[in-house]
């Protein structure tokens, strides 16, 4: 089996020695090719190339944005403006290695969050021949295309997201008490009383005075330290797109939204504010004005109207 590992050097939980430790273990397994990630967006060239050179497998060691990357090339090996979902038995299987802050992808696919105890669990599944077919989410937006595995986000999320990449620029890691704290200290700077956004779609009435909308390819959303968040708890690789949209930010909705959605649940949250989406195959969110975005905790910047869809079967993984 040859696999090619992607190895982000600046993961945010991993260390030389460690990742030497990794790197043996999966050596004894398959025919390894070793490449370090250098820059934004290289991952996404990387496993391009592993496309391209008929690697069977794509090993990933890094955090959500890494694998986000990896993903975007194995779905778009050619020239990356998308539309090549295909055959998940036509790319490179995924075999996805924790190293990042929140690992929500990994996690949420049953691995550990410890990177030597999710390369042992990958090692039994390549023994025993596992592995899952995962679908993917896809946004579009001002001719740009780019999949998701676990998580969009509009508005205030993303807004968070922002300021803590400005804070990662200066040399600060990305942790979750950071997350925690900033969330709390931009709630009292965001716009709570102009909402922006309106969601419709093929099978979506439109709905509009949205403040911030979470869209969902899998539960949970997000991790706080061992503590998934989950606004869209039925949300899964197997199913279409979720969405959670607030219409209130003021602090009484919230205080009664984030009760609901703190820890393992599976029952949706209630409220005269909140719209839920569940399984969608196809819906767009358009603003007034531009709007903060992610995808798979990553700023992509603002936008007026973006598109989601859903890619079913679109990845093999190795779990």
């Amino acid at each position: 089996m040859r696999a090619m590992l992607l190895v982000n050097p600046k993961a945010t939980t991993t260390n030389q020695r460690t990742r030497d430790v990794l790197i043996r273990a999966l050596s004894a397994t398959m025919n390894l090719t070793v490449e370090e990630t250098g820059y934004r967006g290289h991952a996404t060239q990387l496993s391009r190339k592993a496309h391209a050179s008929g690697y069977d497998v794509l090993a990933v060691l890094g955090g959500d944005g890494t694998i986000n990357e990896a993903v975007n090339g194995l779905l778009d090996p050619v020239d990356g403006k998308g539309g090549d979902e295909g055959s998940s038995a036509d790319r490179p299987a995924l075999l996805a290695i924790p190293g990042g802050s929140a690992n929500v992808f990994v996690r949420a696919l049953g691995l550990p969050n410890s990177p030597v105890e999710a390369v042992g669990a990958i090692l039994e599944a390549i023994r025993d021949g596992r592995q899952r077919i995962v679908g993917l989410g896809q946004a579009i937006w001002d001719g740009q295309t780019r999949y998701f595995t676990f998580c969009s986000g509009l508005g205030y999320d993303a807004e968070v997201v922002r300021a803590v990449e400005g804070m990662r620029g200066t040399g600060r890691k990305a942790t979750p008490a950071r997350y925690v704290n900033t969330a709390l200290h931009h709630y009292l700077s965001t716009d709570k009383r102009h909402p922006s956004m309106t969601v419709e779609g093929p099978e979506v009435p439109p709905t509009g005075g949205i403040y911030m909308a979470v869209v969902s390819n899998t539960s949970p959303w997000t991790y706080i330290g061992p503590r998934p968040v989950s606004p869209t708890p039925w949300a899964s690789f197997e199913t279409g797109l979720d969405l959670l949209g607030l219409q209130r930010l003021g602090l009484p909705s919230m205080l009664q939204l984030i009760p609901q959605i703190i820890g393992a649940r599976d029952t949706l949250p209630t409220g005269r504010h909140l719209v839920q989406l569940h399984d969608e195959g196809e819906f767009t969110l358009s603003a007034e004005r531009p709007v903060a975005f992610q995808l798979d905790g990553d700023y992509l910047g603002e936008v007026e109207r973006i598109t989601f869809r859903s890619i079913p079967n679109a990845l093999r993984v190795l779990v």
